[in-house]
């Protein structure tokens, strides 16, 4: 039995790490939401038990996946990105796509919304898998071949800021530029496209007055603590709020309506408060060793000559785990303010589904 075969059926470390965040993840749901569902919808369970749902869906189909060669990803993986890109025009139409808080983000599908951001996270990871598998070797000789697949994403990239959703554009690029670093491209080109790319950012922030905004508050959030800083300053509330141990878990205070989107974009600031700074560090070790497991399947699969297989590994565990560190950084005050959840722990069913299947191609049949 090959190295990379041995390391997709026995790496219990990253099936632990994955599964202990979910059940976490699962926990500070329920907590975290039980005061808003109880207020607006009168049934306190309301969050958690569609989260439950959604994690025995997505477990139940990473699952089936699993049994699913990579050769077939790898010969669907074009069609997959044409596929995302039309659903980021399709949620782009006014009575097609679902608007909330002044964003146009979600495709509704019966009971279901589907936030097609993080379909086309995953999907650009296989095209981009891909692009490297035909074009192995040949990234150090050409420039052209380094931008290739950075065109087609571009397309992607100027749907989402449409919607607009920076803070997507943000880790598929990041990603993408990552997994072409390590398909062999050159240094030189590496770091003209990082240059090129903060620009571009830096500009879209400039000329966009509420992301200004964001960046000003992230800065000093209690310039305008019941304003602009208002998440911010109850984040951070939050987190000084629980101290080593934590109030106790259920004991949250700022989750009584004081946080906004406490059981999303948040739900680490209450974890932190009920579970203090032993429990926040618990999960981010967590992610840190889902990274290590992933990037180290990655390496086996490179080493055993499958390119496919190991950029797949690469792009999963840097995208999972680049979002994993934004968000965790958004609520902690050291980035500034992004809608991009917990991989794996916040609630919506979009990423939970997305990311289990994710988890499900780094254990191929």
């Amino acid at each position: 039995m090959s190295k990379i075969n041995l390391m997709y059926e026995l790496d219990g470390k990253l099936m632990f790490s994955v599964c202990t965040l979910l059940f976490i993840g699962l926990i500070m749901v329920g907590s975290a939401s039980i005061s808003i569902a109880d207020g607006k919808l009168g049934q306190p369970l309301f969050y958690f038990n569609r989260q439950l749902v959604f994690a025995a869906i997505g477990i139940a189909i990473a699952t089936v996946l699993m049994t699913i060669r990579l050769s077939v990803w790898r010969q669907l993986a074009p069609l997959l990105l044409i596929v995302g890109v039309g659903l980021l025009i399709l949620v782009l139409i006014p009575g097609v796509g679902r608007e909330v808080n002044g964003s146009r983000r979600w495709l509704p599908f019966g009971p279901v919304n589907i936030q097609v951001a993080e379909v086309i996270k995953l999907f650009s990871v296989i095209y981009v898998a891909d692009y490297l598998q035909r074009h192995h070797g040949q990234l150090q000789g050409s420039f052209f071949k380094v931008i290739g697949p950075l065109i087609l994403l571009g397309i992607a990239a100027i749907l989402l800021l449409l919607q607009p959703d920076m803070g997507s554009v943000v880790v598929i690029f990041t990603t993408v530029l990552a997994m072409l670093f390590l398909g062999g491209s050159r240094l030189d080109v590496f770091a003209a496209l990082i240059s090129t790319f903060a620009a571009l950012f830096m500009a879209l922030i400039w000329f966009a007055p509420y992301r200004l905004e964001r960046l000003q508050t992230f800065m000093d959030p209690w310039q305008d603590p019941f304003g602009s800083g208002f998440q911010l300053t109850q984040s951070l509330i939050a987190f000084g709020r629980g101290d080593w141990l934590g109030v106790g878990l259920g004991s949250s205070m700022q989750k009584m309506f004081y946080l906004p989107e406490a059981h999303t974009d948040f739900l680490y600031s209450i974890l932190a408060e009920e579970l203090g700074l032993i429990g926040s560090l618990s999960v981010l070790i967590l992610f840190a060793i889902f990274i290590w497991r992933a990037l180290a399947i990655g390496r086996a699969a490179e080493l055993s000559g499958q390119v496919f297989g190991s950029q797949i590994a690469y792009g999963i565990g840097i995208w999972l785990g680049l979002q994993a560190c934004i968000n965790m950084g958004v609520n902690m005050g050291v980035l500034p303010t992004k809608g991009l959840t917990l991989p794996f722990m916040s609630y919506g069913g979009s990423s939970l589904l997305i990311s289990c299947i994710g988890i499900a191609l780094l254990f191929p049949g």
